[in-house]
């Protein structure tokens, strides 16, 4: 075995280490990537990396549209949308029988439009919509794992953060993937929807009815939500703006709508600045350190020879596929799914493009994978930030009202994976 070889296995078990010691997962892959490299290119070369790659990463322009996003999203939670997206699902399906689970589902699908991040799409609706269910006799189980799985669509309805990264890593055009990921998108909160008529139907509680005048102006209400995301959506898929020029359009106008509402002041604004900071610093420390480990990935070329050790199996293109998900899904259940897309896509995106896979499609697909972990044990982190606001709701609990939508979500895979227009249609009508 050479010694970059062994170097990489030393790498890789030093990562899983830390990790396990719970350094931070942009950290870990720094010291690895910087401490790997050192030991094959010299130390002046690894240090030169390591004073270039930071600077080279925040500059980055087309990066820009990650804080923006976080800033849209954080300003958007604070204007109360997302009270009114559930208002207005209550309002139109509240009066049937699971009406407030579909209402769930579609407010979650609605945030996650604007938010871009699972966890605060699940956080945002166990505060707004877990008091309503629980007033009308959901079952806790049940009412928090149709929460759980309504938030893992913040990161496939576009804009999300994690295609966001996923096009950076893998060199795609973050627009394309943007408009790729609305069909599985929407696909995913129509069969959550399906999903809850079939197995709820019967036995979930009814809300109250509300006048029809009441629910029209609900949809009133929500105009300027509806034409910000119609606004961000339609200029990336027409080619009006850039996914970056449309991230600060987005953020300014979230702002402008809960100024005229009154709903921001200069005090919710400054929390919303600082917060958004927080969150966009903590997403760039894992950018820096992935791009520091793929360094050390490259010069001990341990991506070719995963890539040859695959092809070598010849399982055929869908069998190596079906094993990268495998790896990807069990993953899932112990690492956040930033995590796993900056520390495997690296290494199976070679993989994947020499079995002749569209990387649009990979990208799409992978999240949806990436989203069955967000609820799956032992570490499903929907699970257990709907357990930290609301501490009634016991995680097992959790996990059992959540599993019918993780089989919905394995199904919904088969389909994307078996008609790869369901993903590539959109993107390929882009002007």
């Amino acid at each position: 075995m050479s010694l970059a070889d062994l170097t990489a296995l030393g790498g890789f078990a030093a990562l899983f280490v830390m990790m396990a010691l719970r350094v931070p997962i942009g950290v870990a892959m720094g010291l690895v990537g910087v401490g790997g490299f050192a030991m094959i290119a010299g130390t002046g070369p690894a240090l030169n990396l390591l004073a270039i790659s930071p600077i080279r990463t925040i500059t980055d322009y087309n990066m820009s549209l990650i804080p923006m996003f976080v800033l849209m999203g954080v300003l958007a939670t604070r204007s109360g949308i997302s009270r009114e997206l559930f208002g207005a699902g209550q309002a139109w399906l509240g009066r049937f029988r699971g009406g407030l689970a579909l209402a769930t589902i579609g407010a979650c699908g609605g945030f996650a439009a604007i938010c871009g991040s699972s966890v605060a799409t699940a956080a945002t609706m166990t505060k707004v919509a877990l008091p309503e269910m629980q007033r009308y006799g959901y079952p806790t189980n049940m009412a928090t794992g149709i929460i759980a799985a309504g938030g893992t669509l913040g990161i496939l309805i576009p804009p999300s953060v994690v295609l966001a990264v996923y096009a950076f890593i893998a060199g795609q055009d973050v627009g394309e993937l943007f408009i790729a990921g609305i069909v599985p998108g929407l696909l995913a909160m129509v069969m959550y929807m399906a999903a809850v008529r079939i197995i709820y139907g019967r036995s979930a509680p009814a809300g109250h009815k509300t006048p029809w005048p009441e629910a029209f102006r609900s949809l009133f209400e929500l105009g300027p939500t509806l034409i910000l995301f119609a606004a961000i959506i339609g200029g990336i898929y027409f080619g009006v703006v850039t996914p970056t020029e449309a991230a600060a359009a987005g953020a300014f106008l979230t702002g402008l709508i809960g100024i005229v509402r009154r709903r921001l002041g200069w005090r919710e604004i400054t929390e919303s600045l600082v917060e958004a900071l927080r969150t966009s610093v903590a997403i760039f420390v894992i950018l820096i350190g992935a791009l520091l480990f793929g360094y050390f990935l490259a010069v001990t070329q341990t991506p070719q020879k995963i890539t040859a050790f695959l092809v070598a199996m010849d399982l055929g293109a869908y069998g190596t596929l079906l094993i990268i998900l495998a790896v990807f899904l069990i993953l899932g259940c112990v690492l956040d799914a930033m995590a796993m897309i900056i520390l495997l896509v690296p290494i199976v995106f070679p993989v994947v493009t020499q079995l002749g896979f569209d990387p649009v499609w990979f990208g799409v697909v992978v999240v949806m994978t990436v989203e069955i972990g967000l609820i799956t044990p032992p570490i499903g982190m929907n699970i257990f930030v709907i357990n930290s606001i609301a501490p009634e709701a016991h995680p097992v609990g959790i996990f059992k009202g959540v599993t019918p939508f993780v089989l919905t979500d394995i199904l919904r895979l088969a389909l994307i994976i078996a008609f790869p227009a369901i993903v590539l249609f959109l993107p390929g009508t882009m002007g």
